[in-house]
């Protein structure tokens, strides 16, 4: 797993040694039973079938965090058919938007259906292993693909590791990013509009495959899963939602809050409050952290 070894260190200490799912429902079967935990994805169903004229069998539909429709398939090993396989079908879904909204609206209810995101349809793309030539062809392509390795570790734990995860469409040039994360909020203020933007290139400037997603009422980053989650400016202050846990920091009022038992726009437990330059500066280590974590 990339050179990953995991060590069991009760009384000595010992490897863990990794290996493959004896068959692919193993892995499938897993997923689908925690993949909100998982994938941070809502599971919508296994196996569904696109009808005898396309013929095809998707191996589990889902919704993510911010409401994009996501297809998941898998591979016990390495399968050089996996991402092609996986587009073929997120084509279907994408032309069968009313039947996808039919089934959200069966399993999770007519507010999630009614809230599809399908500017940013994802495709999850769960194997053994994958090739530089499958890290290359995911790159080429104007769609959101994620590709992760898996591992069994002895018989109760399993590593996820993402390859590859790559944003749908072009990506823009530092200038036009500021321009459009100006005309994406209400802002007020140039000072306001400086802050917005220096926590945009901070977010997007963590790492690859930083997937920016825009959505009524907040603008999400995405690794796999969500990490920060921005809401619309203030008049005062900007807010700031990450995957930290709160207890496990010291909050600062006025400066970091735990949210996780109350209502808020977008994911995350830990609500950062910024107001001025030296406050993204001060969250730095705070957006890393979630990064991590996603």
């Amino acid at each position: 797993m990339s050179g990953l070894r995991l060590f069991n260190t009760k009384d000595e200490v010992t490897e863990v040694m990794s290996r493959l799912a004896e068959v692919e429902a193993d892995v499938q079967g897993l997923v689908e039973a925690h993949m909100e935990t998982l994938l941070g994805v809502r599971f919508l169903a296994s196996e569904y079938t696109t009808g005898p004229v396309h013929g095809g069998r998707i191996d589990s539909l889902g919704l993510d965090e911010n409401g994009s429709p996501v297809i998941v398939e898998y591979k016990r090993g390495v399968d050089a058919g996996v991402i092609n396989q996986g587009l073929f079908y997120l084509s279907w879904v994408v032309d069968h938007r009313a039947e996808f909204e039919h089934l959200v609206r069966d399993r999770l209810g007519a507010t999630a259906a009614s809230q599809v995101l399908w500017s940013g349809p994802r495709l999850i793309c769960i194997a053994g292993d994958f090739t530089r030539y499958d890290v290359h062809a995911v790159r080429e392509h104007r769609r959101s693909i994620d590709l992760v390795r898996y591992r069994f570790f002895g018989s109760e734990l399993v590593g996820l590791e993402t390859v590859a995860s790559v944003s749908g469409g072009v990506p823009v040039a530092r200038r036009a990013r500021r321009q459009a994360v100006a005309q994406a909020v209400n802002v007020q203020g140039t000072s306001m509009m400086e802050l917005v933007s220096a926590v945009d290139e901070a977010l997007l400037g963590l790492g690859d495959g930083v997937n920016r997603v825009e959505r009524k009422t907040y603008r999400a980053y995405q690794r796999l899963r969500n990490f920060a989650c921005v809401c619309p400016p203030q008049r005062s202050k900007l807010l700031v939602y990450l995957k930290v846990d709160p207890k496990e920091i010291d909050l600062v009022p006025g400066f970091t809050r735990d949210v996780s038992g109350l209502g808020h726009h977008g994911t995350g437990g830990l609500e950062v409050q910024l107001r001025t330059p030296k406050d993204v500066e001060r969250a730095q280590d705070l957006f890393r952290a979630s990064y991590a974590a996603a």
